[in-house]
């Protein structure tokens, strides 16, 4: 067991012929009590502190711990939202390939309606044109006829229609 400052003061020496200077192994052993006391109050300060910081290591730990588990928990979060996106992304272009797709079928198949449509006007187009050549060729047929000088040369007998007033 430790000695306490008071076992230091209380201690008593025994005496020898010509023994040391009672005073002077008083002063001694006062000058000792008194720095044990100093060295005991420092050593129950430190065992305190060392306590306390114990206590903060702890704590702090703790913390350390709690935060290495919210980054993981963080990072599997992130990892989770990329995945997803990533997800949704190549749902999001499949769908808009398959738009395009449609639009440009869509387009392609107007296109062919409306090539076939201009086919179909330029037939009707040359049949139009053709009879219309035809009709009016034919009236300059009749207009190159014979038919207009003889009619023009015409001239009525005045008998004829005299007779022909007589009838009716």
């Amino acid at each position: 067991m430790a000695l306490s400052p008071l076992d230091i003061h209380n201690k008593e020496f025994s005496r020898g012929f010509r023994g040391y200077d009672e005073d002077e192994v008083n002063e001694f052993l006062e000058q000792i009590m008194k720095d044990y006391e100093n060295v005991l109050e420092e050593n129950k300060t430190l065992k305190n502190s060392l306590k306390e910081t114990k206590e903060k290591v702890s704590h702090f730990n703790s913390i350390e711990e709690t935060l290495q588990k919210s980054i993981l928990i963080a990072q599997e979060a992130a990892e989770d939202v990329r995945r997803n996106s990533l997800q949704e992304s190549k749902l999001i272009v499949k769908e808009a390939e398959k738009n395009a797709d449609r639009i440009v079928n869509e387009a392609l198949s107007r296109a062919r309606k409306i090539a076939m449509e201009i086919e179909d006007l330029k037939k009707q187009s040359k049949v139009f044109r053709n009879r219309f050549r035809m009709l009016i060729e034919a009236q300059l047929d009749m207009i190159k006829t014979d038919d207009w000088e003889r009619l023009m040369e015409y001239q009525p007998d005045a008998e004829q229609l005299e007779a022909a007033s007589d009838v009716e």
